[in-house]
């Protein structure tokens, strides 16, 4: 990452990220929790770099983080390009805001774009009109949605205290301005404690006007925002795909085999290059044909030594992190375990819970099942062993 001080830019972005989310009930900051594949803060920071993607000019997009949570920053955002060294934060929002702004005081940017990390669901499209707004006018800019819903202010009394929402407005980031001028207001307002940059503008006998804000760009701060939050990613995550995948092994002499991610002891054992776990074998090549990514032996040939005696959730770990390293979400997989032993039904549940740790998903989306041939064939004569599963997957809609 690089120092903001030594890189030019008309453009500045800062993104606020010192918070402790308490109010989220997480038990630590909501900005590193992982959203459906990936940390919130991560959400967020791919949107300014992708609006800037075709940009001449790269914007300096600048966290400000916890004293806390450097560690926790730098693994979240780990393979991130384009991003400079974090701040560290001060103990109130306006703090932190005003310690990012002085960081980028001797590269002085002509515009800033502050925006909170918590708000990931923020369009390109704003960006851009907040951009357009700021640079034909003066004065501040902010997103604002007009209050629709009844209001009420607490009183100690039972009496039912109507507040008029006429000319009521809720305000969201990302907020822009002219640098210098959103520096200055941060310095007067030192000794203040305001809990949106626009405020502290005002304050310093600044103007600010509004911009349409969307409503789907809600900060994230209660455990129910973050299930709100999900079911918008899954719905936007319309590309279902199935993949299918089948697998065999055959016996040789030991004592206990490996299905399904556990040791299940038996009269011998599956013969492999790996730990010839046939069920997560299966389940791999699966995951990896419900996105056209070849199959377990394209990732992990059989003639490398490498994977000799290699643990099987290797592979389906791997495979179900190629879903999500293209935003997609792992919604259902079901195996199928084929043979006349070991006995499969009082190890499924087991099997279940195993495999859901693996694929970082809910164990409600794993089904194991297990049939026999009837005596026919190579399971039938209890050769061997042979899996078949099923991985239903949903992708970001194709971009044409």
């Amino acid at each position: 990452m690089s120092d903001p001080k030594t890189i030019p830019s008309k453009i500045a972005v800062i993104i606020v990220a010192a918070g402790r989310g308490t109010r989220a009930g997480l038990g630590g900051p909501k900005q590193y929790r992982d959203l459906v594949g990936k940390p919130v803060i991560v959400r967020t920071l791919n949107v300014f770099l992708d609006a800037f993607s075709q940009s001449e000019h790269a914007p300096l997009i600048v966290p400000v983080i916890h004293e806390d949570d450097q560690e926790l920053y730098l693994k979240s955002v780990e393979g991130l390009s384009g991003l400079h060294a974090p701040v560290i934060g001060g103990t109130t929002r306006q703090q932190s805001v005003r310690n990012a702004l002085e960081s980028l005081s001797e590269n002085e940017p002509e515009y800033v774009l502050i925006h909170d990390a918590a708000r990931p669901f923020l369009s390109k499209k704003l960006v851009k009109e907040l951009l357009a707004a700021l640079k034909q006018n003066g004065g501040g800019f902010v997103p604002a949605l007009p209050i629709v819903d009844s209001l009420v202010r607490q009183a100690e009394t039972l009496d039912y205290n109507i507040v008029k929402r006429d000319g009521l407005f809720a305000i969201q980031t990302p907020q822009a301005f002219r640098f210098n001028e959103i520096l200055s207001a941060h310095r007067a307002a030192i000794h203040e404690n305001y809990t949106d940059d626009a405020s502290v503008l005002v304050a310093d006998g600044g103007t600010v006007a509004f911009v349409e804000g969307p409503e789907l760009n809600f900060k994230i701060t209660t455990p129910a925002d973050f299930k709100k939050a999900e079911r918008y990613i899954s719905a936007a995550n319309t590309d279902v795909r199935v993949g299918s995948g089948y697998d065999v092994h055959r016996f040789e002499g030991g004592n206990a085999v490996w299905l399904g991610g556990i040791e299940i002891p038996y009269n011998k054992k599956l013969k492999g290059h790996s730990d010839a776990d046939v069920a997560l074998h299966a389940l791999t090549d699966a995951v990896l044909a419900s996105i056209a990514d070849g199959d377990i032996g394209v990732h992990f040939p059989p003639s490398d030594n490498e994977w000799r005696g290699a643990p099987s959730d290797k592979f389906l770990s791997f495979a179900c992190d190629r879903v999500r390293a293209r935003g997609g979400i792992l919604n259902m997989l079901s195996l199928t375990i084929v043979c006349e032993g070991p006995k499969i039904g009082p190890h499924s549940n087991a099997m279940r819970n195993r495999i859901a740790d693996i694929a970082g998903i809910d164990v409600s989306r794993v089904s194991v099942q297990a049939t026999t041939t009837e005596k026919l064939g190579f399971t039938g004569r209890s050769e061997g062993i042979a899996a078949q599963a099923t991985a239903t997957v949903c992708l970001p809609p194709v971009k044409e």
